[in-house]
């Protein structure tokens, strides 16, 4: 399998592990949102470090990567804390859509970080997903309203800077058990204080969304970080807006939410931009050989 075939498998599966994630933390309820992020990423830090001991790969770091770690860390926990902050406070699948902005700030990144170049194509591909995005997200001048949007959009652009780093490290040797576990353990230390501080006890029902929220976004985590692995994010940014669709229907299912006539015409727009991008590139592909 081509190593751009096995990096879009992956960003779909990661897509469905996210989805998951954000519909456990929004059955978690009304607990905050800071230790809603927090038992995730406990639960993603235990599972990474299970797989990097089963790896032989251990806990040693080359001193080269761990300014870019350290980028990757912090940008991806300021997206987890917007992007849960987002899906307690709007309709998943629109959620999800701000928080599908992060391969738009991808690609950005990525040029200054990693010196990859996008075509012109690429690029308007980029714009007109983001131009769909806005029919989703439906930005209003009234601030209280669109403050979780707006809180959403940074998220976006937090994690998009988040997987930049994550290519920029394993072209750099770094390995995906130990970026997934550095990235969990440092979020789960930095928030840990907040947690204490602020603690609200929660039901057994909530700490079994909270775990399975965990376990969800390990899966999500190890995905997108092995899709960026094997492939540039201007080639396979694209397919991360899969989870729209996979947040809409569980949205649907668990929630009873049913997304308005604007949100369809984003969703038909970056489906069909993505659709559009895939043949573009089987084409490239084909003239190439």
């Amino acid at each position: 399998m081509r190593e751009k075939t096995k990096a879009i498998l992956y960003i779909i599966l990661a897509g469905v592990g996210f989805s998951f994630m954000n519909v456990f933390v929004r059955l978690s309820g009304d607990l905050p949102t800071i230790e809603k992020a927090f038992f995730r990423n406990l639960v993603a830090a235990f599972i990474a470090l299970v797989v990097l001991i089963r790896s032989d790969l251990g806990l040693h770091y080359e001193k080269r990567h761990i300014p870019m770690l350290f980028m990757r860390s912090i940008c991806g926990t300021l997206g987890i804390m917007c992007n849960f902050y987002a899906v307690d406070h709007m309709n998943i699948a629109d959620a999800s859509i701000l928080n599908k902005l992060s391969p738009f700030a991808a690609v950005i990144f990525s040029i200054f970080l990693l010196k990859e170049k996008a075509s012109l194509k690429q690029y308007a591909a980029l714009i007109g997903v983001f131009i769909g995005a806005l029919f989703v997200i439906k930005p209003s001048l009234n601030l209280a309203d669109f403050a979780p949007g707006l809180i959403g959009f940074t998220g976006g652009m937090g994690a998009g800077a988040a997987y930049a780093a994550v290519r920029y490290l394993s072209n750099h040797g770094a390995k995906n058990p130990q970026i997934v576990f550095f990235f969990s353990a440092f979020s789960t230390l930095v928030m840990l204080p907040f947690v204490i501080a602020f603690y609200k006890p929660m039901s057994f029902f909530q700490l079994f969304c909270l775990l399975m929220a965990g376990a969800s976004a390990a899966v999500g985590q190890f995905s997108i970080t092995a899709a960026y692995s094997h492939a540039p994010a201007k080639e396979i940014s694209i397919f991360d807006y899969s989870q729209i669709i996979t947040s809409a229907i569980l949205g649907f299912i668990f929630f009873s939410q049913i997304p308005d006539a604007l949100s369809f015409i984003g969703y038909a727009v970056i489906i069909g931009i993505s659709y559009l991008n895939w043949r573009a590139g089987l084409k490239a592909d084909a003239a190439g050989k």
